[in-house]
């Protein structure tokens, strides 16, 4: 009886946390998500942009949701845009990257049915791993959406706005 009084417990607890945060927590730059480290030489940097160049990359594709046609990443995480960043480089680093990992890629992006390649791109972030956009825009999961769900769309948090992106690139209205 105590494990599933813990158990609810914990998904009450769950439910509470939805998608908000500590939203007076700095975006800015920071430790980074991801772990990935730098080169040691310009030897060693051009193997892996050579081997990023080859190897395929995340899969972005489109599915189905209560807002309509969404992108979502390779595991079925839906994918969102800030609206706080205007460039193509992700401002969301530490407990924001926590709450919203960036779309993560070690090759060339690629581009699943109904999305378009050319919209695909990347951009490098500070911590040295590359970051997938589309149509210019940095792209990131919530860290607490189920697979296949799109809970977090039209979320104020971390000093901007989260919406989930259509496959012409737009956020949904």
């Amino acid at each position: 009886m105590t494990r599933i009084s813990t158990l609810l417990l914990a998904s009450a607890a769950l439910l509470v946390a939805g998608c908000g945060g500590d939203d007076d927590v700095n975006s800015g730059s920071g430790s980074g998500y991801g772990g990935g480290t730098a080169a040691q030489s310009g030897e060693a940097d051009s193997e892996k942009a050579t081997s990023e160049e080859q190897a395929p990359g995340t899969t972005i594709k489109v599915g189905t949701s209560q807002y309509g046609q969404v992108l979502f990443g390779p595991k079925d995480g839906a994918i969102y845009y800030f609206d706080k960043e205007q460039g193509s480089s992700g401002e969301c680093y530490a407990a924001c990257a926590e709450a919203w990992p960036p779309v993560l890629t070690e090759g060339k992006p690629q581009a699943g049915p109904s999305v378009k390649q050319s919209l695909l791109g990347t951009s490098k972030r500070d911590d040295g791993t590359t970051q997938v956009t589309y149509g210019g825009h940095p792209l990131y999961y919530y860290v607490d959406d189920p697979p296949g769900e799109v809970l977090c769309h039209n979320v104020v948090e971390f000093g901007g706005l989260w919406l989930a992106v259509d496959p012409s690139g737009d956020p949904v209205s």
